[in-house]
This record gives structure tokens, C-alpha cells and sequence, in this order.
């Protein structure tokens, strides 16, 4: 079973996706991280030009097979469905992970804002994966944004 982490808190779901991202792609980590399309368009720009001279590599989970196998990070909304496989799932959507597919990841991050119907959407997933058997870890980022917490 995964090792699961609720980041709660984010000021700025996009931005600290992006500082989550650039921590596990220099620890050598495959990410994959479900969002809904329009999402993963606005994060592919960020990471090409959050920090300048930083670029992240990434692909869109709808390219070409070859480009999915070089890419550390892929983006979208059918993310769990994409080969080679991943060691982290970051999920920045309202909806739960595919739960016949969890177990390929070693590690899930769920990013949680502070609006009211995202952290709502997240006590139900916090709920679920209790249910299935893991026990999620908290970690409130609104005393420290700038931190990843991992």
C-alpha cells in the first residue's frame, strides 16, 4: 500500500504543485499528477516558466508514447492509465485516485487549498483511504508555504 499525505492549506494549489514537483523530480522520483485538463494546461506553463532557467521536464498524458517514457512528470486527468509507471501520484482534482490503480505508487500527495469545497471534497478522501486500509498523514501548510513537507 502507498504511504499517503495530505498537504492542507495551500494558499496557492499551482504554485506549490510546482515546488512539489521540482523536490521529487530532483530526487530522481517519476510523478504523475491527476488534475482536470484545463488545470494541467495552466501547471504545463508554470512549469516551464515558474522560475526562470528552471524548466521541469513534463508531458501531457495524451502524448505520444515515446514522450510519455522520457517524461519524470506527466499531467492530466487519465494519468493512472499511463506507462511506464510512477513512484509518486500527486492529486490535485476533486476526485479520488482510480482505486484499482493506487497500489502502483509508492507514494500519494493530495494537495488541499483553503477553500471550503476543496478541503470538504478532501475529508471524503481522507475518509476513503482510511476505509481502504491506509492511514493518511497531515501535513498543514499554512504555517509554512514555502516548505514541501515530505
Amino acid at each position: 500500500m502507498p504511504a499517503v499525505a495530505f498537504h492542507f492549506n495551500a494558499s496557492d494549489k499551482q504554485a506549490y504543485a510546482v515546488r512539489l514537483l521540482r523536490k521529487a523530480f530532483t530526487r530522481g522520483a517519476r510523478t504523475h499528477v491527476l488534475l482536470d485538463r484545463e488545470m494541467a494546461t495552466r501547471l504545463e506553463v508554470d512549469l516551464w516558466i515558474r522560475v526562470a532557467g528552471d524548466f521541469l521536464p513534463h508531458c501531457l498524458d495524451d502524448s505520444p508514447a515515446p514522450v510519455l517514457r522520457r517524461s519524470p512528470i506527466v499531467l492530466g486527468p487519465s494519468v493512472m492509465q499511463v506507462q511506464p509507471e510512477a513512484q509518486v501520484l500527486v492529486n490535485l482534482s476533486e476526485m479520488l485516485p482510480d482505486s484499482g490503480l493506487i497500489g502502483r505508487y509508492q507514494r500519494i500527495i493530495e494537495v488541499v487549498s483553503t477553500s471550503p469545497r476543496d478541503r470538504e471534497l478532501a475529508r471524503q478522501r481522507w475518509r476513503w483511504y482510511r476505509e481502504s486500509g491506509m492511514e493518511p498523514e497531515r501535513h498543514d501548510l499554512g504555517a509554512s508555504e514555502g516548505s514541501t513537507h515530505q
